[in-house]
């Protein structure tokens, strides 16, 4: 058996590392570590509640908006508060507005320049990818940069700012549009329609969204391979297998996503052995047995506590380990899409299971599922009536702000006494995801992802198949441990 230790990883936002255990030229085990420590949760201890919206957003300059979001809605559950419908459908466009930026960069600019590596130059497609997907130099980066700049703008209408937008309130939005500013974020959105559906899909979003099965999506891909991107990439993805690669527990979690009064564009639940059960957030625990984190025993995030303890025998990661009933479970777009049903998602692991070609696939429907729901909510919303109301002063309470990011489920939980925050703890979605073994030995969920792969042991590079698993999860490495 021979290690390589395989780091820093570039594309990532923050430092990730990763230790492979290589037997025979296949990864036996890996061990996933988060080496930055930052102490967000330990910034807001002695806080005043709502100066959680200043810091939070801090946590990170790509997903700020998810963090507000979270904290927001914690903060006005200890607070008794339930936003105006107009401040509902507007950080719910806000929300959106940011996980669907984060898909199209994460497709764009961090995964798909892999495939136009020198190690695929006997492929049939590389120059092809090489000459669209090349970082830097690629005509799909002069494409979409414009694209996605212009795509922002709706930021500036909705939360005034990106990043670190302070717009997102307990109450709703302080940003009230008026009709003017609706007009414009109505042609915004269909400016950003007219890209996906021109380039990277090559049909209407309404088509895709109707995919049902994996046969009906390789029908669809047979002939727009030369002429979108997303087809392109199904082309690649097929040549190399990779629906039969990155496997992990097939066990998907969501909290459900954007909250629209009683329904959800994206419901909550778990998806385990075939079968949705309804999600009980209260058996949540985080471990810190393989964790520069003092503690021993599991702990819910209400109680939990984040302390380092940098000298620790067996740890080897910063992150803390999150497991939902004791079990791991992957979290994302495919998670999502899993739990709420659609039907070529679900067709898709039920034959292969969770997969590098699965998760990629989850973020494109959402693209094809999102923006028209975006248009649909922009419609409703109200010029002249409430968007926010007035946060309260509170002197004991507690609260939790449950919402979906681009890359999965984000938590905030948040204890008021005496009128300042005693206790403040975040679960991000990478952490789930990136987690390092619990108490119990059992691998998180990319370190199982990991094993059964291919990797040459006397390589300098990382290997192509690890890299391909390591960015599908789409990591967000300042989140894990804020």
């Amino acid at each position: 058996m021979s290690r390589r230790i395989i780091g820093p990883f570039n594309r990532v936002e923050g430092d990730l590392e990763v230790t492979l255990e290589i037997e025979s030229g296949v990864v036996s085990a890996a061990y996933v570590n988060s080496p930055m420590y930052r102490g967000f949760e330990q910034i807001l201890t002695g806080k005043y509640p709502l100066d959680a919206l200043v810091y939070v957003p801090r946590i990170c300059g790509i997903c700020s908006v998810a963090q507000s979001a979270a904290a927001a809605q914690a903060i006005a559950q200890s607070m008794g508060i339930q936003p105006p419908r107009n401040g509902v459908l507007t950080a719910n466009l806000t929300l959106a507005a940011e996980n669907l930026a984060d898909h199209l960069s994460h497709f764009y600019l961090f995964f798909m320049p892999d495939f136009a590596r020198d190690g695929y130059r006997d492929r049939t497609w590389f120059a092809a990818a090489q000459s669209r997907f090349k970082s830097v130099t690629g005509s799909a980066t002069a494409d979409v940069l414009p694209v996605r700049a212009k795509f922002m703008n709706v930021m500036g209408y909705l939360a005034g700012r990106w990043p670190h937008t302070l717009a997102v309130q307990p109450g709703g939005s302080s940003r009230p549009l008026e009709e003017a500013e609706r007009l414009r974020l109505k042609i915004l959105l269909a400016e950003f329609r007219v890209f996906l559906e021109r380039t990277l899909f090559g049909d209407r979003l309404e088509s895709v969204a109707a995919l049902n099965s994996e046969a009906s999506l390789y029908a669809w891909m047979e002939s727009r391979t030369d002429s979108a991107d997303f087809p392109r990439f199904l082309n690649i993805a097929c040549d190399l297998e990779l629906q039969n690669m990155g496997r992990a527990t097939d066990r998907f979690m969501s909290y459900g996503a954007y909250a629209n009064g009683t329904e959800s564009l994206f419901k909550s639940g778990l998806w385990h052995e075939g079968g949705l059960q309804a999600l009980d957030v209260s058996v949540i625990r985080e471990d810190v047995s393989r964790s520069w984190m003092a503690g021993g025993v599991a702990l819910a995030p209400e109680q939990g506590r984040t302390e380092p303890q940098l000298e620790k025998e067996g740890a080897y990661s910063w992150c803390k380990a999150p497991r939902l009933a004791g079990q791991v479970v992957e979290t994302g777009a495919l998670a999502r899409q899993m739990v709420d049903g659609h039907p070529l998602v679900r067709d898709f692991v039920a034959r292969h299971g969770a997969s590098v070609m699965a998760r990629v696939v989850a973020r494109m429907l959402e693209f094809a599922l999102v923006l028209p729901a975006m248009e649909s909510w922009l419609h409703q919303i109200q010029p002249g009536a409430a968007f926010c109301l007035p946060a309260t002063e509170i002197e004991d309470a507690c609260g939790v702000g449950l919402i979906e990011a681009a890359r999965g489920s984000l938590g905030h939980w948040i204890d008021v006494q005496n009128g300042k925050i005693h206790n403040y703890q975040i679960i991000a979605p990478t952490t789930w995801n990136f987690s390092p073994r619990d108490g119990e030995g059992e691998p998180g969920a990319l370190e199982q992802a990991l094993v059964g792969l291919p990797a040459e042991v006397n390589s300098d590079a990382a290997p192509l198949a690890v890299q391909h698993v390591i960015r599908s999860f789409d990591p967000c490495m300042v989140c894990t441990v804020h």
